[in-house]
């Protein structure tokens, strides 16, 4: 059977993982969920999706979710360039090192970021607060510099002089910002450049092709929202921003 990927490309994890199956000419079929419009609660969708989140990996009657997971799946099943996820334990150890660090920093400030300029105000119609945006920015710089003083350093990339999948994990999640108005990488030179290197080493075409929906600020501002999922989420976010 056809691999299946159910697949939103607003969320960053599922670019990660639309980016590595397409790089490593992954057979899939991409199975489109729109999170805005309440997919990820239909009852198809929940067939296959017990935690109500994409990405999801459907392989015959294997379901795998969680991205991290889905993404040391297919390096393993496809034995994929061993650059992703190297062989030599202490190489694989810093990219389990990254991928384990990144969840609740670099992500976390990142979406909340996308979340409180973008998403919020088109759930409840206004805007944020400016001190809830000031303080997910101090957040996320505060990541930023462990992720250059601690993993990338001088380096091209996090292991070295190749690309592995902490490198994609990360700059997917650091382009979410840019999609909220912010091109935080003008602000950090190297991290300029980092970006370019990852740009060249997957494609630039597939690059800006998985980035498309969440760089377009028209499309972003005028996505429509379930009304159902805006009365289900409305105390969630109302309670975020107290």
């Amino acid at each position: 059977m056809v691999l299946e990927l159910y697949l939103d490309l607003l969320s960053e994890p599922c670019r990660a993982v639309y980016i590595f199956a397409k790089k490593n000419n992954i057979p899939f079929m991409m199975k489109n969920i729109e999170m805005m419009k309440g997919q990820l609660f239909s009852e198809e969708f929940n067939k296959v999706n017990y935690l109500k989140k994409v990405p999801v990996l459907k392989d015959g009657d294997f379901i795998l979710e969680e991205s991290i997971a889905i993404l040391l799946y297919l390096t393993r099943k496809y034995n994929t360039s061993s650059h992703w996820y190297p062989p030599d334990m202490k190489q694989r150890g810093r990219v389990d090192e990254y991928l384990a660090w990144q969840h609740t920093t670099i992500r976390a400030s990142a979406s909340k970021i996308l979340w409180l300029k973008v998403v919020i105000p088109l759930f409840l119609g206004h805007s944020v607060p400016p001190e809830k945006m000031q303080d997910a920015v101090e957040d996320l710089n505060t990541s930023i510099r462990k992720l250059n003083e601690k993993f990338l350093q001088d380096k091209p990339f996090i292991l070295g002089t190749e690309v592995s999948l902490a490198d994609l994990v990360a700059v997917v999640e650091l382009m979410q910002v840019v999609g909220a108005g912010w091109d935080i990488f003008e602000e950090w030179p190297k991290l300029q450049e980092w970006r370019r290197r990852i740009e060249v080493a997957v494609g630039k075409e597939l690059f800006q092709d998985a980035h498309a929906r969440i760089l377009n600020p028209q499309e972003l501002r005028n996505i429509s929202i379930d009304p159902a999922l805006k009365v289900q989420m409305k105390p969630m976010l109302l309670k975020m921003l107290k």
